[in-house]
């Protein structure tokens, strides 16, 4: 646990030091083009662009953390960039300190449990960024943050996402079945007043939290839909491939407009 309010909050039970020099992405997760050899086959030729595809940017924080608001304004600002998904989970771990959080699960918790328990340092922490599934960030570093997702790279086809069905393409075939998951969140600023805890006194803003976590199914590499009812109350969908519990982010694609 931590020293003091403003220091990160760290599960105990399983928390390690992190050496976020050392992170990488895990093998497999870089795409090698040979983009200048082909333009100059064809010097002439004018190629459409094609859209980076976007990133998944996860933050685990609780509105019993004190750390917590200055990486949640950083999330809330990235919300509307067109190449990232950034998305809020809610944990339930610090509910004990005098506020319970109403927007966490247990599920949340967990996810990030399953990140931690396959990553090199074991750590979970709030706030703590999960970039890809690959890269995670301690603490309120937008640097840092950036810098993980100019260097993150999707392995299989963005997931096109519709409001009642998501398809994905043909593509080179995961080592294992990819879990293919539908995240709905919120888009909407949300001010919650804290009125107890840490936060006590505070209004937090939150963009993006993420309301529901399904899995759909597996993708093996071949084209493939899954469906599923439409949203309601205002939620989006998105959608990602994942290597399995704690694992990688394959790719990942939002029906946000």
């Amino acid at each position: 646990m931590s020293r003091s309010p403003s220091s990160l909050r760290r599960l105990a039970a399983i928390a390690l030091p992190l050496g976020l020099a050392g992170s990488a992405l895990l093998a497999g997760q870089f795409m090698t083009i040979d983009a200048q050899a082909n333009a100059a086959a064809a010097p002439r030729a004018v190629a459409a662009a094609t859209p980076a595809a976007p990133v998944l940017v996860e933050l685990y924080q609780s509105e019993g953390c004190s750390s917590c608001p200055p990486a949640e304004a950083y999330l809330n600002g990235i919300a509307g960039r067109a190449n990232v998904i950034p998305l809020a989970f809610e944990v339930t771990y610090w509910d004990y300190l005098g506020w319970k959080d109403k927007f966490a699960s247990p599920a949340y918790t967990q996810r990030q449990r399953d990140f931690a328990a396959r990553s090199a340092s074991h750590e979970v922490a709030t706030p703590q960024f999960w970039i890809n599934g690959s890269q995670t960030v301690v603490g309120a570093n937008p640097r840092g943050v950036e810098a993980a997702i100019a260097a993150a790279r999707s392995s299989a086809p963005v997931p096109s996402v519709g409001a009642d069905s998501v398809s994905i393409g043909k593509g080179a075939a995961p080592a294992r079945p990819a879990d293919v998951w539908l995240v709905r969140y919120d888009p909407r600023t949300i001010d919650v007043p804290i009125k107890a805890g840490e936060n006590g006194g505070r209004t937090l803003p939150h963009k993006n939290l993420v309301r529901e976590l399904t899995k759909l199914g597996t993708w093996n590499g071949g084209a493939a839909r899954f469906a599923y009812a439409p949203a309601s109350g205002g939620l989006r969908n998105a959608v990602f491939l994942q290597d399995g519990r704690g694992g990688a982010v394959l790719s990942a694609g939002t029906d946000a407009r």
